[in-house]
């Protein structure tokens, strides 16, 4: 963690630096037996990617606003990155008739139609798989299109930390703001210094489950154990996963 940094990206960038073979996210979705572990760099490279996507494919310019349609998942913490190296806003669970842009996944669809410019379809399957035979209607395929965008990323204009970042539960925040926040809760929700494992089974669609599920990580040397359906877990299971994960801290409802 390095203490200039103002922006979501910024601390993504000091963690690359750092460390960049230690874990970040590890994702489980329970309803599927999906686990999925990205380090810092694999993270970062499919932040990259998608960063690249906004600023070329969709021309997303600082200020735009993309509202994310989508659940507590490893491919939305990388979108809230991805918006944040380019400047736009990330809308979570936003209104898609006042978005620039619109990335939904499964249940959403027809909600994401009411946004006018250019939409993104996720499956959420394992290993991030396209749809098959082709992404709903109204949409282009995230996982065909991601693929095709460079590894490395440069914003055209610099990120001010003091414009709007994150909107989520109706609060809006500068990319400054969620750093700050994110630095000053992460010790209370469990990442007490380099190494901290929190395990959340937290939405993504509120302020607490963003912090717990990505921001605090990041703004810790931290990682996190993301886990979707946690209620599909039984309890000596989930204790199971907390040993063999190496957490040493719980974030869920269940």
């Amino acid at each position: 963690m390095n203490a200039t940094d103002r922006t979501p990206a910024d601390l993504l960038r000091s963690a690359l630096a750092a460390d960049p073979a230690r874990p970040l996210v590890t994702f489980y979705d329970d309803a599927t037996g999906e686990r999925v572990e990205l380090s810092v760099a694999t993270f970062a490279n499919w932040v990259a990617k998608t960063a690249n996507l906004l600023q070329d494919g969709l021309s997303a310019e600082p200020g735009d606003r993309v509202a994310l349609l989508l659940p507590a998942h490893w491919q939305t913490a990388v979108w809230l990155l991805a918006c944040s190296s380019v400047g736009v806003v990330a809308d979570v669970s936003g209104d898609p008739a006042r978005a620039d842009f619109v990335v939904a996944g499964p249940g959403q669809f027809e909600a994401g139609l009411a946004c006018r410019g250019e939409r993104y379809a996720l499956s959420l399957a394992p290993l991030g798989r396209r749809f098959l035979p082709g992404p709903p209607e109204g949409y282009a395929d995230y996982a065909v299109e991601v693929p095709t965008h460079g590894d490395r990323f440069a914003p055209y204009v610099p990120v001010d930390p003091e414009e709007p970042a994150l909107i989520v539960a109706g609060a809006e925040f500068t990319g400054a703001e969620v750093v700050e926040r994110a630095r000053d809760e992460a010790a209370g929700l469990g990442f007490t210094g380099p190494g901290a494992r929190l395990l959340s089974g937290l939405p993504y669609d509120t302020w607490e489950g963003l912090s717990a599920g990505l921001y605090a990580a990041l703004a810790s040397d931290g990682s996190v154990v993301l886990c979707r359906h946690l209620e599909e877990l039984a309890e000596d299971a989930l204790a199971k996963r907390v040993e063999s994960e190496r957490v040493t801290a719980v974030r869920a409802s269940r």
